[in-house]
């Protein structure tokens, strides 16, 4: 696929990577040549400095032929227009943009090819807002991703000293549990993958992903942990899009504060915030912190816009005796470093976008695709189409399909129906199959598994 990419920033420079890596064509478009020439020197990729918008630039960097545009500038203006430049000019297939401003996002039928022709349109801030949320609504997971509208989530917990399942083999989860169904997609350990099977043991400090019901999540994370108490007090750590976001979204739930440097910003959201109580100063005065009884406090969030801020306020707030601390990172670099110490959860804008990105991306019906482990690993839906003659899934069990090395099948979603995959399970035209692959390599191998008849050469 020849993929045009706007913005060499942390998203596109992380969308190119991975793009990259599976024989795609790539070209990446910025009015920064030192990040060009990094990405270059880096990755096999055509590099063209200029900006994004213009039309010369946009046929340098080969739109006359591209099968997709992914503008991704840290401007909204310049992405909008060009991606009316490549609909009006070059007739681009498939044109994707970041757009931040929530002044745009709300105004309704103005994204289409009458209008500004974005096909997809990719909001970090409220990527991130729902990727945090979901952490606070499930104490003590690492991760928590939906399929299927919120039927069936994947979930990633930390194996614990003490908890019912560990040092145990795999095929002893359900006799703990008859009445819940539930599959390990994978285990990662000391941060290297392992295909789960019935006589796998889980050891202390696994890192687990497992898929079921969402009803079943909590049941299930009580086998492999001390399940925590139920959160209740939240401090959000900054104001920006993220932070009012959030606040927004929790508010009605848990007891919020929320934490803002700038007074007329705070203002701001002391206005327009229903239940939040919104203090300014900074997140990293101790005095404000012991004042405002951060012993007491069950998240600490930190999702300011610079790394170190957030970095040294959630270490403080964790000291000081704050339950657990999440600190939003953008330099990749950091997320490793920090992870798993004082803080306990690391929240990568870019890995967090990638997934929308890649959805357009797959080839096959692709509903959702979800980066894991910084990118070394990929959840998917699909959904299977066809018959018994035309697809190498319809119509066969799980244990008749040859599946690419390092790839689990980890449940079906059928209607309204949740099916947690086993040997026997049969896979149906327009079931949503929900797959974990834990070598990015084999990505091409479970796209060409789920397409239909000729549609691969």
């Amino acid at each position: 696929m020849k993929i045009i990419i706007l913005g060499a920033g942390q998203v596109g420079s992380s969308v190119a990577a991975q793009l990259a890596s599976e024989a795609n064509d790539i070209t990446v478009v910025d009015t920064d040549s030192r990040r060009l020439r990094e990405l270059g020197d880096r990755l096999d990729i055509r590099t063209v400095h200029g900006k994004g918008s213009f039309p010369t630039v946009l046929r340098q960097a080969g739109a006359d032929d591209a099968d997709m545009l992914i503008a991704v500038t840290s401007s909204d203006e310049t992405n909008m227009i060009a991606c009316q430049v490549a609909y009006t000019l070059f007739r681009t297939p498939t044109k994707i943009a970041r757009v931040r401003e929530s002044a745009y996002l709300s105004r309704g039928g103005l994204f289409h090819n009458d209008a500004v022709p974005i096909d997809v349109l990719i909001s970090p801030e409220q990527v991130v807002t729902n990727y945090i949320k979901r952490l606070i609504e499930h104490p003590g997971a690492l991760q928590v991703l939906d399929f299927a509208d919120g039927k069936v989530q994947l979930v990633a917990v930390r194996a614990y000293y003490g908890g019912p399942l560990v040092g145990q083999e795999l095929r002893f989860l359900r006799q703990h549990m008859p009445g819940v169904d539930t599959r390990v997609a994978a285990i990662f350990r000391k941060n290297r993958p392992i295909l789960p099977q019935g006589d796998t043991i889980i050891e202390v400090d696994d890192e687990v992903f497992f898929i079921a019901a969402t009803q079943d999540i909590r049941a299930v994370m009580s086998e492999l942990r001390k399940l925590e108490q139920n959160n209740k007090r939240i401090v959000i750590a900054g104001g920006g899009n993220i932070g009012e976001r959030l606040a927004e979204a929790i508010e009605s739930r848990y007891q919020v504060k929320l934490i803002e440097m700038n007074r007329a910003r705070a203002d701001h959201l002391a206005e327009n915030l229903d239940r939040t109580v919104v203090l300014h100063g900074s997140a990293s005065d101790k005095e404000l912190l012991i004042e405002e009884n951060i012993e007491d406090v069950d998240i600490f969030c930190a999702v300011t816009n610079d790394d170190e801020a957030n970095i040294m306020s959630s270490m403080l707030a964790k000291r000081l005796g704050a339950r657990k601390v999440m600190a939003l990172i953008n330099n990749p670099a950091y997320v490793d470093l920090v992870q798993g110490g004082e803080i306990d959860i690391a929240i990568s804008p870019s890995q967090a976008t990638i997934g929308t990105l890649l959805t357009h991306v797959r080839r096959g019906d692709i509903v959702n695709v979800y980066s894991l482990r910084r990118g070394a690993a990929e959840a998917i839906e699909a959904i299977a189409h066809g018959d018994q003659r035309s697809s190498k899934v319809v119509d066969r069990s799980i244990r008749e399909i040859k599946l690419p090395p390092g790839t689990t099948i980890g449940a079906i979603v059928r209607d309204e129906e949740v099916l947690i995959a086993h040997d026997s399970t049969v896979i149906r035209a327009e079931d949503h199959v929900i797959l974990f692959v834990i070598d990015k390599k084999h990505i091409r191998d479970v796209e060409r598994l789920f397409s239909v008849g000729l549609t691969f050469f």
